[in-house]
């Protein structure tokens, strides 16, 4: 399915009815052959909107997956880099694909986003393609932890799509999907959480500021504007309020 290196429908099926953590274990090895993982041109647009703001010294990768995000921050950390993630799987081939020399000493901890365990030693935190495996009701307790692992000064940085025009062929296929999700998860347990839809900007900028961050937006220009004039793609800077990182 997508392409021939991908995932077939039966190995998609297994992994819908399984745990996230487990679906992503099983999907982990065809990973980077399925539209789950974010784009390259994202990931370019992110890593040089960063360098405007950077240098940082370290870095994490929230919910990692294979580690794609993690060449983000190998381009705009000096000090390390570390990728988190709850899918041993995921963090099995990231591994196996960053096994190369260069950049910034790398570290791969298995862990949940939720319960994060580290100190206060990151200036920088990214995130690609994760959030919609978080409830909304978990987002405060989600950027708590995030919080707690920068520096003061430091950046939690993410990409978010504008969301699809009502009536649009995107709108529908997002729309069938979180409700097939939710039939899903109505019968079958253990729940597999993937609602895209749930995160949305004006929830997401109001949570980051209760847990006290400051919020800056950029446009990606690359991916163009609306018909309204607003950016298709932004990229989310949220600053850990206390003094200045030093650079």
């Amino acid at each position: 399915m997508f392409t021939p290196q991908g995932p077939t429908f039966r190995e998609l099926a297994a992994q819908a009815l399984s745990s996230v953590e487990h679906g992503y274990d099983l999907l982990a090895p065809k990973f980077d052959h399925t539209p789950f993982r974010t784009p390259d041109p994202v990931l370019r647009s992110v890593a040089r909107a960063l360098g405007r703001i950077g240098p940082f010294e370290s870095g994490l990768d929230l919910c990692c997956g294979t580690g794609a995000g993690m060449d983000v921050l190998r381009t705009v950390c000096e000090e390390r880099v570390t990728g988190v993630d709850i899918s041993a799987g995921m963090l099995a081939v990231a591994r196996e694909r960053a096994a190369r020399p260069g950049g910034p000493p790398t570290a791969w901890v298995r862990g949940d986003a939720r319960a994060l365990p580290f100190g206060p030693v990151f200036d920088l935190v990214v995130s690609f393609g994760a959030f919609g495996h978080f409830l909304p009701r978990e987002l405060p307790g989600l950027f708590t932890q995030v919080h707690s692992v920068l520096r003061p000064g430091g950046r939690f940085a993410f990409p978010i799509v504008a969301p699809a025009r009502p009536g649009s062929r995107g709108y529908w296929a997002l729309l069938g999907f979180d409700a097939a999700m939710r039939a899903r998860n109505a019968v079958w347990r253990p729940p597999f959480v993937m609602y895209y839809r749930e995160f949305r900007l004006g929830d997401v900028r109001r949570e980051l500021a209760r847990a006290g961050f400051s919020v800056e937006l950029y446009a990606l220009p690359e991916f163009g504007r609306r018909s309204d004039g607003s950016p298709r793609c932004r990229m989310v800077v949220a600053t850990k309020r206390g003094r200045e990182r030093a650079r």
